[in-house]
């Protein structure tokens, strides 16, 4: 086990990173190609987004796991390197999980800034068509569907759109925001109580849609509030409730 810091805090406690595979396992049983090789695939630990994929032999996967800081192996410079070196956006690593057959690497990762290259979050920005044709798909990236619903809804706010319903929200302000929020969790208080499993996914969604509308009017983002759950983890909801 190895320890970092969290994200944006210089003088942050330190975390473990875990290494998620059966203990009587070691690195050296992890299954590297005819190169010394592993695939490894960078995972925002919050969002879910994949920000990147590269290779790491075993002294960049012991390195990630030293520093916490995502490292990996250049095959075109035949060269050890840490993401971010250059650039200063880090993927700092919370753990690192192997899959079934020892070959392939997953970073859940805090980023500091764009992941790529280029400049764009993810490296994952481009999308093969059906007919083949490879596509330059801007702000829709490869992201899980709540990422996806924030950035519509940060597009909406910033369009002059009288035909959007969420920026007629948005417009409105918090208190429409907080009365439409109250009306549609009493409608998926009901469904609970005694409708349709497909009108409880339905009314939960209408919350979830509504809540995400008031956190981009706040400009709070998705993943202040995903951090936030996830802090909660290993504490107990009364023990949550008495510290607020």
């Amino acid at each position: 086990m190895s320890r970092s810091t969290v994200p944006g805090d210089a003088g942050a406690v330190a975390m473990p990173v875990i290494l998620a595979y059966p203990t009587l396992m070691s690195l050296s049983a992890l299954k590297y190609d005819s190169q010394g090789l592993v695939a490894v695939i960078a995972q925002d630990a919050e969002t879910g987004e994949v920000r990147m994929m590269a290779y790491a032999d075993k002294t960049a996967v012991e390195q990630t796991l030293r520093t916490g800081l995502a490292h990996f192996y250049s095959r075109s410079r035949q060269a050890l390197w840490k993401k971010g070196e250059s650039s200063g956006n880090t993927l700092r690593v919370r753990n690192v999980w192997v899959d079934c057959d020892g070959d392939t690497l997953i970073y859940m990762v805090d980023p500091a800034g764009p992941s790529c290259h280029t400049g764009a979050q993810t490296c994952f920005f481009r999308r093969l068509e059906a007919d083949g044709n490879l596509v330059e798909a801007g702000n829709d990236t490869a992201a899980p569907t709540l990422l996806r619903l924030e950035r519509t809804l940060q597009q909406r706010k910033a369009s002059n759109s009288g035909k959007s319903y969420t920026k007629s929200l948005l417009d409105a302000g918090p208190t429409k925001i907080d009365a439409k929020l109250r009306e549609e969790a009493a409608e998926l208080g009901q469904a609970i109580i005694g409708e349709s499993d497909d009108r409880v996914a339905s009314e939960a969604g209408d919350v979830i849609y509504h809540l995400l509308v008031g956190l981009v009017l706040r400009e709070v983002s998705l993943r202040d509030l995903l951090s936030e759950l996830s802090r909660r983890f290993g504490q107990s909801g009364h023990e949550e409730k008495a510290t607020r």
